[in-house]
């Protein structure tokens, strides 16, 4: 879709671009993916953001709640993730009890999300 400048389906999705599709009423699109190959088919369709939920113990796993996903579980599948998205804005869960015991806990959990999945 284009307005004025943009054509929002050509573009790397950013916080930017989301704030210029906002403000331009333009609908934004978010999905959940667990691999690669699911988030390259939602990647080719224009999906603007690919959620790596901690739902993936649920649907992925095939536990009865969310509890039992690892830090290690959603670094996993966010990297597999981000090896099949190209446009969409990748965004990660952040499992049960990495970011309720301390703000630097959480904060050093967050990173490793980033660095290790990219």
């Amino acid at each position: 879709m284009s307005t004025g400048n943009y054509d929002f389906d050509k573009k790397q999705v950013t916080t930017q671009l989301l704030k210029v599709m906002k403000k331009s009423a333009v609908k934004i699109v978010c999905l959940t993916a667990y691999d690669a190959l699911m988030a390259k088919i939602l990647d080719e369709v224009h999906v603007d953001i690919l959620l790596v939920g901690d739902s993936l113990g649920n649907v992925v796993q095939g536990h009865e709640t969310t509890i039992p996903v690892t830090l290690e579980d959603t670094i996993y599948h966010t990297k597999a993730v981000m090896n099949g998205a190209e446009r969409a804005m990748v965004v990660a869960d952040m499992p049960f009890m990495t970011y309720q015991v301390s703000a630097d806990e959480a904060f050093r959990n967050a990173g490793r999300i980033m660095k290790e999945a990219g």
